[in-house]
């Protein structure tokens, strides 16, 4: 079983940057589909990027593309999801998640995910 676990969060002003990392124990990641989902206050979990493992490519949000950037380190078994531009509507509390048996056309659905993360906090102040 994949454990994983989120780093990076913290508190930035809006245009600023954050890099967070997904460390994974347990199994290998570039086995998984990994994908990063966020949740605000009140709102429901959403999608905001993942590495499909299946074709390789790269899937994000409307809201995040051109900001965000997913990417992986196989060597140290950990995905990144690098965030430049943030904005105040970024502030969520951050997942990681993996599953391997994720088709490419439902990378974007958090119920597909098997293993996630406890989540790291990401405030953007105005």
């Amino acid at each position: 079983q994949a454990q994983l676990v989120e780093s990076g969060g913290g508190l930035v002003q809006a245009g600023g940057s954050l890099r967070l990392s997904c460390a994974a124990s347990g199994r290998t990641l570039n086995r998984y589909t990994v994908g990063w989902f966020r949740q605000a206050p009140g709102r429901e979990r959403e999608f905001v990027a993942a590495f499909s493992r299946n074709n390789g490519h790269t899937y994000y949000a409307d809201s995040v593309k051109g900001r965000f950037t997913i990417s992986r380190d196989n060597a140290k078994n950990t995905v990144y999801l690098q965030m430049n531009s943030l904005k105040p509507e970024d502030t969520a509390v951050y997942f990681c998640a993996a599953g391997d048996r994720i088709i490419v056309g439902l990378v974007r659905s958090g119920r597909q995910y098997d293993y996630w993360g406890q989540g790291t906090q990401v405030t953007v102040s105005s």
